[in-house]
């Protein structure tokens, strides 16, 4: 996507002299589309990681993460895997927009402040610009993400404990029983947590790009 808006800014004759710098709303295109389409993959992939952390240790129902994918698919076919799939596009698809937005924007500053290359800016610098793009990220995504969880550790029918018969029924019981508080629930370790992650993870992306391009 990144390279579809710098083809069109050099056409434009905006971006920069490549078409590179993009601007917020490019970014946050490009952002959602890259987390819509993570979310394919994202959505099973973490349904089945917090049924396994979450079940019973003593009475395990699942063995591993492939007897829970052959399990739940047995038992309830591709919906089965993808269960709080419809939270998981409204976490991933604004929190992937909001995570590049704030990176970019902060690396896009440094170097028009400074005449810089990307190339140029100090690790530390993107390690700070990573640790503000997550708090950008989990405060944008924080009350999805409550729902996406509660979605995927709930029962797929009332005889297996089911609490919420779809997204919005779920949205309504936790505002119901308790407030918006509910939404911010475990925010504070997830906030604690985040800029180490996000930190690190931009340091990965900028040296992963420069091997890429170099």
């Amino acid at each position: 996507m990144k390279r579809v808006f710098q083809t069109i800014n050099l056409r434009d004759g905006s971006g920069g002299v490549d078409g590179k710098t993009l601007s917020p709303s490019q970014l946050a295109i490009a952002g959602a589309s890259a987390g819509l389409a993570n979310s394919i993959v994202s959505g099973p992939v973490e349904h089945i990681r917090i049924r396994l952390q979450t079940q019973s240790a003593t009475n395990p129902m699942y063995k591993g993460p492939l007897d829970a994918v052959r399990k739940i698919f047995a038992e309830k076919g591709i919906a089965g895997l993808y269960k709080g799939q419809i939270p998981t596009l409204w976490r991933e698809g604004p929190g992937y927009a909001s995570y590049f937005v704030a990176y970019e924007l902060l690396m896009q500053r440094e170097m028009a402040t400074k005449g810089i290359r990307r190339e140029e800016i100090a690790a530390s610098h993107t390690i700070l610009y990573g640790a503000i793009a997550g708090y950008a990220l989990w405060f944008t995504i924080y009350p999805a993400d409550v729902i996406k969880s509660r979605m995927q550790t709930d029962g797929f029918s009332p005889a297996t404990g089911q609490k919420y018969t779809s997204t919005m029924d779920c949205v309504r019981k936790v505002i119901s029983n308790e407030g918006i508080a509910g939404f911010r629930r475990g925010l504070v370790p997830t906030l604690i947590r985040s800029p180490f992650a996000n930190g690190a993870t931009f340091v990965g992306f900028e040296l992963a790009m420069r091997m890429l391009n170099g």
